[in-house]
């Protein structure tokens, strides 16, 4: 890959640039990419159960309007924008698996779509086409692309930015592309704020330009401002909120940085081949690979140098935004090394076979909830084919972190049972987390003879209570059942009758 801090004169580069973008074959440039990309994406979505961060998914849309956004006021703003969405999604088309997945995956496809389209504008259409490819076939868009959180979203809000700011580029004096391109950024922040450093590639072609057209330095403060002046009450709210939200977070040593590729990937066999190809890129068009350069590049080493504050930021999900940038240069790096259909060809499907073992690992039933596997469908399987009318349940709180949501997801919608040490729904008092009752034994009720018990572990299941819930149902109750699934016991307490 070939970058240097010389840009040309870049209406030149833009008008060739459009009559790249001109002379595409039709839809089969952005088709074929969405297509494969939906194919991979939908192969296996429903075989990993709901993770923990996609049960707070569901928690939040299935919540109102005003409930959403009183929680926001306390936590999780920073996904704000996602939760409102999902939240009219999921009053049409309901809360299935597949109804809070099928959004990303076409979040994933349409990213797809649009690094096609970016590539053929930037490098050609050979390069546009094998970029959607090579996007499509890397292991973390089908992770991500199944998962019931804002990631696919992101990359495909930061790939369409990025695209209609080449369209802005094109015709600068047009009003309505600059008015898309400001909405599609603000977009962008709102589902991810660190996803706006995107905008640190956008630099070079916009300066670029305005070094030929000086009316583009204050339309580019124009857009950029009202980008800020959207965002700025996520910024605020998600200042105040980021210490409770990222305190388990590790501050990253020097080694995490470059080993972070091949977790954005999810494959480090895949990420050496796609570095490798970008390695290959050569363009005339140097600001083009300046654009993708930085894009890849530079969001990874800022949150690496932020997460040395007194927060840590580094987690490779929160870059997963960059990917489009690889794609588009190994795209680049192909049409450039091979000059023949065939031999492309060759290399895609070589790249598909090294990513395929990661590809596999992605479907498995507890990947979303990797490393530490809790099966809540089993768990709920279990207390619906004993349960009886009047039966209540007590979820282990301790350290497990939404093993009721799990449980409560896969259970019928109609089997209904009192959580015995709840005092407080997260619902009502606008949180993540519940509150439990501070005197446990005040809580049990006469009427209720039998109590379930969700654990997580595989130990005595009262021990893995706190001291005061354990008390309070050895005192009173029996443990006349455990069952152990995947990282979990489900047991059934009989009250003592004597």
């Amino acid at each position: 890959m070939v970058v240097t801090a010389q840009l040309p004169a870049p209406r030149d580069e833009i008008e060739e640039a459009g009559a790249a973008g001109a002379g595409s074959r039709g839809t089969g440039l952005w088709l074929r990419p969405f297509v494969v990309t939906l194919a991979v994406a939908c192969y296996g979505m429903t075989h990993p159960l709901l993770g923990r961060d996609e049960l707070v998914t569901w928690d939040m849309v299935n919540r109102g309007t005003g409930e959403i956004l009183a929680t926001l006021g306390n936590v999780d703003a920073v996904h704000g924008a996602y939760y409102l969405l999902m939240h009219l999604w999921v009053g049409i088309f309901g809360d299935s698996v597949i109804s809070l997945r099928i959004p990303t995956v076409f979040s994933a496809a349409g990213a797809a779509a649009m690094v096609s389209l970016i590539g053929n504008r930037l490098f050609g259409y050979r390069a546009g086409i094998s970029a959607g490819i090579l996007f499509a076939l890397v292991p973390a868009v089908s992770r991500y692309g199944q998962e019931a959180r804002s990631y696919a979203l992101v990359v495909f809000a930061v790939a369409l930015a990025t695209f209609l700011l080449l369209r802005v580029l094109d015709e600068p004096r047009r009003p309505g592309r600059w008015a898309a391109y400001a909405l599609a950024l603000a977009g962008v922040g709102l589902l991810h704020l660190i996803a706006l450093s995107v905008v640190l590639a956008h630099v070079w072609p916009l300066v670029s330009a305005a070094r030929r057209d000086r009316s583009l330095w204050w339309k580019t403060a124009l857009a950029l401002s009202a980008v800020a002046g959207c965002v700025a009450p996520v910024v605020l709210l998600g200042r105040s909120q980021v210490g409770r939200q990222l305190y388990w977070v590790p501050e990253p040593d020097a080694w995490a940085l470059p080993s972070m590729l091949g977790e954005v990937f999810a494959s480090g066999l895949c990420a050496g081949a796609l570095v490798a190809l970008a390695l290959l890129a050569r363009s005339p068009r140097r600001s083009a690979l300046l654009l993708c350069g930085t894009w890849a590049l530079v969001p990874p080493v800022l949150v690496w140098i932020a997460s040395h504050g007194q927060v840590s930021y580094f987690r490779p999900v929160y870059v997963l935004f960059t990917l489009p940038a690889w794609a588009l240069l190994a795209g680049a790096g192909l049409a450039a090394a091979c000059r023949s259909r065939g031999a492309a060809v060759v290399v895609l499907a070589a790249v598909a076979v090294l990513g395929l073992p990661d590809q596999r690992q992605m479907r498995q039933p507890f990947e979303h909830n990797a490393p530490v596997p809790l099966d809540y469908a089993a768990a709920a399987d279990v207390v619906s084919q004993g349960h009886q009318p009047g039966d209540a349940v007590v979820y282990d709180r301790t350290d497990t972190w939404k093993l009721d949501s799990g449980v409560r997801y896969y259970l019928p919608r109609d089997l209904r049972m009192r959580d015995v040490f709840l005092e407080k729904s997260a619902t009502a008092i606008d949180d993540l987390y519940a509150v439990e009752c501070p005197a446990p034994e005040l809580c049990l009720k006469d009427d209720e003879r039998r109590v379930w018990l969700l654990t997580e572990g595989s130990g005595f299941p009262l021990d893995a209570l706190g001291p005061a819930q354990s008390s309070a149902l050895r005192s009173r109750y029996t443990v006349t059942s455990s069952r152990s699934v995947t990282g979990m016991t489900v047991s059934l307490l009989v009250r003592d009758d004597k």
